[in-house]
């Protein structure tokens, strides 16, 4: 395709975690990832070892001269920034990875005629190895013009990945919602970690123990969904257990209480829905929950 040969050489302002990832996969895929530049020197030894023949460059300018598709894979706040500092040529796409950064941050480059377009792929960059295992079945937001939309699709599913057409203005909202299921489920094992530590075992151990349920869990909603693979006192209605949870809770870190209580809130509606609470079940629970939050 005419639109794969213009865009047929990727190169990357940014050398960190993200960059390092995509720009192997890309390289496995059999496309061609050809320049890199970055402010780290640790950033660039890193990229280059995950991806030998890209050329290291000083500036994003010789990224945009040398590449016909440019990830700006730079924090959010200097998206912006980096793309209106770099003069673009006519017909280069310029791409960035940020989940809640708008695309109109890139308008500089369109205003030059490039194309302009999002690439973020739901998943966690904090290991490149974890997350280039973790990219085949992996969702990429994908925002971009026609002729760009096609390549970056047809670029996703070259390293196995499943595109996903954003329209433009939602993506701080499509970004928040990955956290539930990202940094805020860290926050809840942690929690949970924080709570086996009363009784004397240590973070890893907590770890050890609830994996595995962990696992189940997903496993449960991905089979079943997410009410019908959900368990857990709530769903069965089991008011004397959610008592002791509260008072066990409310003595030990009132702070802890105070989550379980809204989350528990949230399960609710799901127990509804799953069947094995009634709404008289489920208003006594409510009151149970929200009784508890007042003293």
């Amino acid at each position: 395709m005419a639109t794969d040969n213009r865009f047929s050489r990727i190169g990357f302002v940014g050398a960190g975690k993200v960059a390092q990832t995509l720009a192997e996969a890309f390289s496995r895929a059999g496309h061609s990832v050809v320049v890199v530049c970055s402010r780290s020197d640790i950033n660039l030894a890193q990229f280059h070892a995950r991806c030998l023949d890209a050329r290291i460059v000083s500036s994003p300018q010789e990224v945009a001269d040398q590449a016909s598709l440019v990830f700006l894979t730079v924090p959010d706040d200097v998206i912006g920034e980096v793309c209106e500092a770099t003069s673009w040529t006519p017909g280069t796409a310029v791409v960035h990875c940020s989940g809640a950064t708008e695309v109109a941050a890139l308008s500089s480059a369109k205003e030059l005629g490039a194309f302009i377009g999002g690439f973020h792929p739901l998943q966690m960059f904090a290991d490149p190895d974890v997350a280039l295992s973790g990219l085949p079945g992996c969702t990429v937001g994908i925002e971009a013009e026609e002729a760009l939309l096609e390549k970056l699709e047809a670029l996703a599913r070259s390293i196995g990945c499943v595109p996903m057409a954003l329209p433009a203005g939602i993506r701080p909202l499509y970004h928040a919602s990955a956290y539930y299921v990202g940094p805020f489920l860290i926050a809840l094992l942690k929690e949970g970690a924080k709570l086996w530590a009363h009784f004397g075992a240590s973070e890893r151990q907590a770890m050890d123990a609830l994996m595995p349920l962990l696992r189940g869990s997903v496993a449960a909603v991905q089979h079943a969904g997410l009410a019908q693979g959900m368990g857990g006192c709530v769903a069965r209605g089991d008011i004397g257990t959610i008592r002791k949870h509260v008072a066990s809770l409310d003595e030990t870190d009132p702070s802890a209480a105070g989550l379980y209580r809204e989350l528990a809130l949230r399960n609710i509606p799901l127990a509804l829905e799953r069947g094995t609470i009634d709404a008289l079940r489920g208003q006594q629970i409510e009151e149970l929950l929200k009784r508890a939050n007042r003293r």
